[in-house]
């Protein structure tokens, strides 16, 4: 029986929610009763107005934290303002862009964030930004007094890419939403004693429906961030268990990490109840049936039932889920995916042909056809259209009014919706829509593919969790002739989209010119190309990458014992494919430095290390070496290189720590050094047990010295270092020509000769604070009211405040307690000490500084009164090189990739090959 709501408007709905004594409960963060929401809603209200706000204005709500997230949307639902919700992308790069197509779009909306993401808040032309902290805390007064919507007013900007990458803004009134609500709450029979859970980011429409759902039906919620999630699937069951969760949504790639991690677990291990769950809506991307049996089959012994799945379909332009299949038993259902189901109350389906024709609709039970076509819909959760966008909108629309989705599908004979494909060139990815123009924008720029001649689409091996995706090119340059040099383009391809979508292709086929589809007007068919994988019609380009990559990185080897086993799969967890080579590195199957560190993790606890030092996998990368330090202890005599990256015949490069000591910085970059020259970093002494900092930088350097000279014993050089490493690197240089050899390459990654100054400016509370920043456990807008704030404090407390107040999940990724983080800041404090009594002296040939905005003042007052100074210490002219991202950002995955270019021009260009 579906509620009757006596709500027309959200303000309406949150005022009946304000009176039951339900609320929310954030992971890792405090309970909000509904109540208490509503207060802290007219809180940021009435600082909204303080900034001229007015009923109908666009507000951005930088929504990367619940906690904050949600007073910000009900203190601009209250006041009539209209939220939009984003996230920064993955790749930051972008995140100007974005910015300043909203600006425009949106007519200078005002900008909303947590403090903590304001510093990374780009400076865009007509943006004001706020901090939400400081609006939640203005005092309630006239300026509190609630706006009065009617029910078709818009309430919701949601932002969707198009094919340009660039956002479009759903609209979204309060009848839509209301509308969407009370057929979902039907269909679903849900109502106040059940407790609802979500972990979907709030820029996505699932997560505006997870809130807004038990709100309707007077329910209890819990949130949880994605990464909490994504960083340990088991939690998701954790959550569950701990908070009798009986309705939560889940795209179906989780149910895949979820019988994995369920199988791996050992009889005992974990105890969760299940018992309570009725519901656990499956939507986001395509349901696959065997994925989910296996799920259910591994977690009936915790009372979890066979019946709970509910695949289910949605649309950010229907306000989420508005089709569910509530009778599906994957036990019983022999379908590779599932039937989505049958429409909510008042929403209509129908199907129609390339000419207009309607095939099948659900409202008229004799007109079903096994015929596809392109799925229209029509009711009150539909959107009315883009703002600002009077193109997209008549484009999304039929003559008569249907909503046209892009999706392919039929109605069954029961009423069904069927979805058979899809008409967008975009991919579904663990549930998340990517636009396959805008990777294809990226790696056209690489060196190796042919410009225009790139195409990403997806594909699905049958029985995959989830669509994967493909990338197919046409080699150009020596790609096109060398394998050593194609499988370096191939190399890059899979580092730059990890970078900018972050995750892996699952196919990566390198294809001449001629077998790359394209239509009359030059456009490329990827559709065409789907088929053509499936179809195994390209299996020579999947043999060809397959037979390169057994080339240069060795045969596949299988697991030997049963440790190995365990470890092998826990390297195909975290890197996301389905199996390794116990003999393969870590890095050279792709592993990022923040999938090193989720390593880490799950190898202490799967082996019960107490302690799995990172210099141990930074130096045993593969999986038959780890298995072996593992058993043998993990403690090991220091050694300061660490090889990312060991193929190709050029002369090798070596980089040196910044001032924290650790290289975990050179992971992303070494990648692209694939076949062409070894990568090695040199890691500070210090980090292992027992080990003793250097006691002077004459040691420091005399030991990195020995070191290259143990892997390389006679020239020509490459050397070079990351900030403080840079003056390290000079030394090393001077070193080297002084025992006779040549030096052809010495690079400075943005740091001035003269060091002694700053080093003696550096408090202990600074360095502290410089490393917290660096691990991301503070954010650089805080940092001067932190350093007020701790310098008074005795050093351990300064540590214990610091680690007690930054992100839990953070540290979980990092592994990092009060212990750890303390020894870190001793190392690193030991480098600054170091460092006050240096002075340059001497010479080297040259110098090639890779410059960028610096932590203080203008770029051209850092290049001529600082940096130029390098002329001082070289006998022939010096290269001075502009590269992008600030100082702390020069190597993060939104720059990497254009640094690695100019960083190997340059190397090409002084080595001479």
């Amino acid at each position: 029986m579906e509620p009757t709501p006596n709500f027309t408007t959200l303000p309406q709905l949150l005022a009946v929610a304000a009176h039951d004594r339900r609320g929310i409960t954030f992971v890792d963060g405090p309970h909000l009763p509904y109540a208490e929401l509503s207060e802290c809603a007219k809180r940021v209200l009435c600082g909204l107005r303080g900034y001229g706000r007015l009923p109908g204005d666009r507000v951005l709500i930088v929504a990367d934290d619940p906690g904050t997230f949600l007073p910000a949307f009900w203190g601009c639902v209250l006041g009539g303002f209209v939220p939009a919700p984003i996230v920064p992308p993955a790749d930051a790069s972008r995140w100007r862009a974005q910015l300043e197509h909203l600006a425009v779009l949106l007519g200078e909306p005002l900008v909303i964030a947590p403090k903590a993401a304001l510093a990374d808040l780009p400076d865009v032309p007509g943006l004001r930004a706020a901090a939400i902290e400081e609006l939640a805390e203005s005092d309630l007064g006239r300026r509190g007094e609630i706006h009065l919507p009617q029910p078709d007013d818009l309430a919701l900007l949601m932002l969707t890419s198009g094919s340009t990458g660039l956002p479009k803004a759903v609209r979204l009134t309060h009848a839509n939403l209301l509308a969407a609500q009370a057929g979902k709450a039907g269909a679903l029979g849900v109502d106040r004693h059940d407790v609802f859970l979500n972990w979907i980011s709030a820029d996505h429409i699932a997560a505006i429906e997870a809130h807004l759902l038990p709100m309707t039906a007077g329910a209890d919620q819990v949130i949880a961030t994605p990464q909490t999630v994504l960083a340990d699937p088991l939690e998701f069951l954790r959550l569950v268990s701990a908070h009798g969760v009986t309705v939560t949504f889940t795209p179906n790639f989780l149910f895949g990490q979820l019988a994995r991690a369920l199988a791996d677990l050992p009889p005992g291990a974990e105890r969760f109840d299940l018992a309570r769950v009725r519901h656990v809506i499956s939507g986001g991307e395509a349901t696959v049936t065997a994925t989910v049996r296996r799920f259910l089959e591994l977690a009936a012994p915790y009372g979890l039932r066979g019946d709970v799945v509910v695949p289910a379909f949605g649309m950010t332009e229907t306000c989420a889920g508005s089709v569910f299949n509530t009778a599906f038993d994957a036990r019983a259902d022999d379908a590779e995916f599932p039937a989505l189901g049958r429409p909510v109350r008042g929403l209509e389906i129908r199907i129609a042909g390339p000419d207009g024709q309607v095939l099948a609709a659900t409202t008229d039970p004799a007109r079903r056809s096994e015929a596809a076509g392109e799925v229209q819909l029509r009711g009150p959760m539909v959107t009315g259209g883009y703002f600002g966008n009077p193109q997209a909108t008549a484009d999304a629309f039929t003559a008569d009014g249907w909503f046209r989705t892009g999706d392919l599908g039929t109605i069954d004979a029961d009423g069904a919706l069927v979805l058979v494909g899809r008409s967008k060139d975009s991919v579904i990815v663990n549930g998340v829509n990517y636009y396959s123009h805008d990777l294809e924008t990226v790696l056209a720029d690489l060196d190796g593919v042919r410009a225009g001649s790139v195409a990403a689409f997806p594909t699905r091996p049958g029985g995959a969790d989830t669509e994967q995706l493909a990338v197919a090119f046409a080699p150009d340059g020596a790609a096109a002739f060398d394998d050593a040099e194609l499988y370096r383009t191939i190399v890059a391809i899979r580092n730059s989209t990890v970078m900018h979508w972050g995750f892996r292709p699952a196919v990566i086929l390198p294809v001449d010119e001629e077998a790359i589809p394209r239509s009359n007007l030059n456009k490329i068919q990827r559709t065409r190309l789907r088929e053509d994988v499936e179809r195994g019609r390209l299996a020579a380009a999947v043999r060809r990458t397959d037979e390169l990559a057994a080339r240069y990185l060795g045969e596949f080897a299988e697991p030997e014992t049963e440790d190995e086993r365990r470890l092998a799969g826990i390297y195909a967890r975290v890197l996301d494919v389905d199996a390794v080579s116990v003999t393969t590195s870590f890095f050279d199957l792709g592993g990022t430095s923040l999938d090193v560190l989720r390593l880490k993790v799950e190898v202490q606890r799967a082996f019960g290390v107490d302690d799995l030092p990172m210099s141990t996998i930074l130096q045993a990368p593969t999986v038959r070496a780890l298995t072996r330090r593992i058993a043998g202890g993990t403690r090991a005599e220091y050694d300061p290189l660490v090889p990312l990256q060991l193929t190709g015949d050029g002369t090798p490069l070596f980089c040196v720590h910044p001032g924290l000591g650790e290289v975990l910085v050179f992971i992303n970059l070494a990648k692209y050094f694939t076949n062409e020259r070894p990568f090695y970093a040199l890691r500070a002494r210090g980090f292992g047990e027992g080990e003793a900092h250097f006691g002077t930088f004459a040691e420091m350097v005399d030991t990195y010295v020995d070191a290259i000279r143990r892997v390389q014993p006679l020239g020509p050089y490459a050397v070079a270092g990351y900030s403080y490493g840079g003056a390290v690197a000079f030394e090393i240089a001077k070193r080297l020509e002084a025992m006779g050899q040549k030096v052809a390459f010495v690079g400075v990654f943005n740091l001035p000769p003269h060091i002694a100054g700053r080093m003696h400016e550096i408090t202990f509370t600074d360095g502290a604070l410089n490393l917290a920043l660096f691990l991301e456990l503070v954010d650089a807008a805080d940092v001067p009211a932190l350093a007020d704030r701790l310098r008074g404090l005795p050093e351990d407390e300064q540590l214990a405040y610091l680690v007690d107040n930054a992100p839990k999940q953070r540290l979980r990724e990092l592994d990092l307690n009060v212990e750890r983080f303390a020894a870190w800041v001793a190392l690193a404090q030991n480098m600054v000490h170091l460092g006050r009594d240096y002075e340059p002296s001497g010479t080297v040939e040259n110098v090639r500084v890779f410059y960028c905005t610096p932590l203080k003042g203008t770029k051209a007052d850092w290049l001529n009164d600082q940096l130029r100074a390098w002329d001082d210490f070289t006998r022939s002219e010096n290269r001075f090189i502009e590269v992008d991202g600030e100082h702390y950002t020069l190597m993060s995955p939104e720059h990497v990739r254009t640094f690695q270019a100019t960083l190997r021009a340059e190397l090409r260009d002084a080595l001479g090959a």
